[in-house]
């Protein structure tokens, strides 16, 4: 039995691709690894620190987000087969990183970005181009 490493963000787009990489891990007999990645904006760090609490715990608010996303797209009983992951470090890196012995990779074309016209975003394409394992790009 393989797995499939799904990008999970919280937007539209995840949702789609952790839909999708479900659908197909029931073709397939492998597991779903859910990955939710996070870190602070360098350019935003020093402007942060002072309006923070200090039981502030992003890893918390990552994983809640992640466990939320799971329950929205799956329900609760889909989301409790589905094996989350939620690590500091850049998205890109990151899913390159679980990718390392996948079956495939999955992410949406877009997350939070901006640039609604483009047809891949930042992670995205980063991933097509240096995954260790076939990538699936899930567009809308």
């Amino acid at each position: 039995m393989g797995r499939i490493v799904v990008g999970v963000d919280g937007s539209d787009q995840s949702i789609k691709a952790l839909r999708w990489a479900v659908r197909q891990a029931e073709l397939t007999g492998d597991t779903v690894e859910a990955v939710n990645s996070w870190e602070y904006p360098a350019t935003s760090w020093a402007s942060m620190m002072p309006g923070l609490p200090e039981d502030f715990d992003p890893q918390a608010v990552a994983t809640v987000a992640l466990n939320e996303a799971l329950e929205e797209a799956l329900g609760a009983e889909g989301a409790a087969r589905v094996e989350k992951v939620v690590v500091i470090g850049n998205a890109a890196l990151t899913l390159v990183e679980r990718s390392k012995g996948a079956e495939l990779l999955v992410v949406g074309a877009r997350g939070y970005s901006g640039f609604r016209a483009t047809l891949l975003g930042s992670v995205s394409l980063h991933v097509t181009q240096h995954a260790t394992c076939p990538v699936t790009v899930v567009h809308e």
